[in-house]
């Protein structure tokens, strides 16, 4: 058993991130989990969120957006759709961008129906505001509060329960016929 674990961490960009390292902490859905060498095999979901790894005394921390971990006895494998550290963020910028990104936000949540468009809009935007939050948490800000979708958490929005409720009163009603 080896006693470091080989740590990746993979954009579409490429390899963003490669260390030998002693142990590391990742944001699942779930909740945060560690692996430290000799880990059982695991496949994870992972949440936009900041990853911790140490070697000897030395913690870093990056911070990750959503995608998948694989671990293994000696490696940890994280496939992610966004990566960035510390000292390559830029709070004046990233504050900027989330003023935005809120601001269509709350134009969104203010309609009262959602085209499909919208709720596409909504998620994207969503993923959005929680990725620059992550940031600034990493940069060393207090952390912001994120959003979580009903949907994600398996909750039905109230507009479709109407939806079905109405279409299920328009149905024609089968009678029994003996």
């Amino acid at each position: 058993m080896s006693e470091k674990i080989d740590l990746e961490i993979v954009t579409p960009k490429g390899k963003a991130l490669s260390a030998q390292v002693d142990e590391v902490t990742a944001p699942s859905v779930n909740g945060e989990f560690g692996v430290m060498p000799g880990h059982i095999p695991l496949l994870a979901a992972l949440r936009t969120g900041i990853v911790t790894y140490r070697t000897g005394g030395a913690t870093k921390s990056c911070a990750v957006g959503s995608g998948t971990a694989e671990a293994g006895p000696d490696k940890l494998t994280l496939l992610v759709d966004a990566f960035v550290e510390k000292d390559t963020i830029d709070p004046v910028l990233v504050h900027k961008d989330l003023a935005e990104a809120q601001g269509s936000y709350d134009k969104l949540a203010a309609k009262d129906t959602l085209s499909a468009a919208d709720t596409v809009a909504r998620h994207l935007l969503v993923e959005k505001i929680n990725w620059l939050c992550t940031q600034l948490e990493l940069y060393g800000e207090a952390p912001l509060a994120t959003i979580r979708l009903l949907e994600d958490l398996g909750v039905r929005d109230n507009q479709d329960e109407a939806k079905s409720e109405e279409a299920n009163q328009d149905a024609p009603q089968q009678t029994d016929a003996s």
